[in-house]
């Protein structure tokens, strides 16, 4: 990737070829005091929409962010996202075990063609798509977070006692909200793209509750006017 080096803690400024091993270091996450690290990983046009104007993120993904996704999926342990992300973008299986978070127990079918163990749900006890989840799924990879309400900080519990330290979350907006609200992210990826697109979409944190949290900036990268960051959250 050819790109501007804006700023790093683990790269030199200045332009440059990433390799892969340099984006591996650029990317380098360290563990926090519950062993697990959680990164949360958005695109967004330069006006602030995560959607392009058919409401599918899938139309602002270009190369350079596609690069950073399948790169930053490689490093995870797990990859988290809603399900209306998933249906939205027409999720697949990942190769590696995804964590489907839904309040009403949904799974999109093309998921359900992953090999058994690979899908798991995170939901809530009177979810009424519960029983279904559970015979396609199996129990064992059903977890149950809450009787209405989804608990988040339980969410981040759970993937450690699972073995997976480094958690990937790809959305979408709700999601994200829900789970800065209660603190469980560590670091925010966002790419912005070089365009603008009007209209009433979603940001890439969208939620009724009031939020501001602070963030830390360790990256920055550019590529023929696409800007790639890294921001730690503040505790």
């Amino acid at each position: 990737m050819a790109v501007r080096v804006l700023m790093s803690n683990n790269v030199a400024a200045g332009p440059d070829e990433i390799d892969d091993q340099a984006l591996a270091r650029a990317y380098d996450a360290p563990t926090a005091a519950d062993g697990l690290w959680v990164r949360v990983n958005m695109v967004s046009s330069v006006d602030g929409s995560a959607q392009g104007e058919d409401g599918v993120t899938a139309t602002i993904n270009n190369a350079p962010d596609k690069r950073v996704f399948h790169a930053l999926r490689s490093y995870a342990d797990v990859v988290v996202v809603g399900a209306g992300t998933a249906r939205a973008e027409n999720y697949g299986p990942a190769g590696k075990p995804l964590v489907v978070v839904s309040r009403k127990g949904e799974i999109n079918e093309r998921l359900l063609e992953a090999p058994r163990g690979e899908v798991i749900l995170a939901t809530v006890g009177h979810a009424p798509g519960l029983p279904a989840a559970r015979e396609a799924l199996g129990d064992e990879n059903v977890m149950i977070l809450g009787s209405y309400a989804m608990d988040f900080g339980a969410l981040r519990r759970e993937l450690g006692a699972r073995g997976w330290t480094h958690v990937l979350g790809e959305g979408g907006p709700h999601v994200l909200h829900d789970l800065l609200t209660v603190g469980v992210v560590d670091e925010l990826c966002l790419t912005i793209v070089p365009r603008i697109v009007g209209g009433d979409h979603l940001r890439i944190v969208q939620g009724h509750q009031p939020l501001d949290v602070a963030l830390d900036p360790v990256l920055l990268l550019e590529e023929e006017g696409t800007l790639i960051g890294r921001w730690l959250v503040k505790g």
